[in-house]
């Protein structure tokens, strides 16, 4: 018998999988609407077990029942998603067995799904392809035993955000210095821009903006903050990276991911 636990934000979808799935021969041992919760309970359960004297652990107290994986919906309650919630279940249990499934087309969800590193016991899948019982039955047995399954569909997804992000240089910056990126772009000053985002000191604008210039491969190309400005200011309209050769002549990549002449 699997112990399972369900990450589900929609409480009758959680009910019916719970019933589906327990007339499949699997237990649940918890259910939830947010990865807060899932998270407390797995931190919970895993210092239960702790504490049990040595040659108890499988004495069947309910209180202490670990689950040995989870279906959890990517989009839930709370502040996590169900990716940021498998993030940090597995940062206190390594590899735990996490089933995502989603109807949200988001590319932030795919965003985060790339980020996190997960390797290896997990499946990720579209909730309308595998909502039945018995086709979740299998992808729960194959993470439990350190397999993984993504969806092809989800994939290519997964690959065009990625695509995307590495040629959006405004995805390598923070939020603030994003910000700071659009106004320097529009021609505002350091005080300018310090007086707009409610800073009380513009040096703080100057470091932000070595920053960005750092990040950007602008810092090691030029000595002229003037010139690096410029130049970030000019990948911030262009929305792509930029590179200047030694003679300043400017390139970008092509769709075979060679440099190129800009304009």
């Amino acid at each position: 018998m699997i112990d399972l636990l369900i990450v589900e934000d929609n409480d009758r979808l959680r009910t019916a999988l719970k019933s589906g799935l327990e007339a499949s021969g699997v237990q649940v041992v918890f259910g939830c609407a947010s990865g807060e919760e899932a998270l407390a309970f797995c931190q919970a359960q895993a210092d239960l077990q702790d504490e049990l004297p040595a040659g108890m652990a499988g004495s069947g107290q309910p209180a202490r029942r670990m689950p040995a994986v989870a279906l959890m919906d990517v989009r839930l309650a709370g502040e996590m998603n169900g990716i940021q919630a498998a993030v940090a279940i597995r940062r206190e249990l390594p590899r735990f067995p996490v089933v995502f499934y989603s109807l949200q087309d988001d590319d932030q969800y795919y965003r985060d799904f790339r980020k996190s590193g997960i390797l290896s016991h997990y499946a990720y899948v579209r909730k309308s392809n595998y909502l039945l019982p018995q086709m979740i039955l299998p992808l729960l047995k194959d993470a439990i035993g350190g397999r993984s399954f993504i969806d092809p569909e989800i994939e290519s997804r997964v690959q065009e955000v990625r695509q995307r992000d590495e040629n959006d240089p405004m995805s390598l910056l923070e939020p603030h210095e994003r910000a700071v990126a659009r106004l320097l772009a529009r021609g505002l000053t350091n005080e300018q821009i310090a007086a707009r985002m409610g800073f009380r000191d513009k040096r703080t604008i100057s470091r932000i903006n070595g920053q960005i210039y750092l990040t950007w491969g602008l810092a090691n190309s030029t000595s002229d903050e003037k010139t690096a400005r410029t130049r970030a200011a000019l990948i911030v309209q262009a929305g792509r990276f930029i590179r200047w050769e030694e003679d300043g002549t400017p390139q970008v990549m092509d769709e075979r991911e060679d440099w190129v002449e800009w304009g």
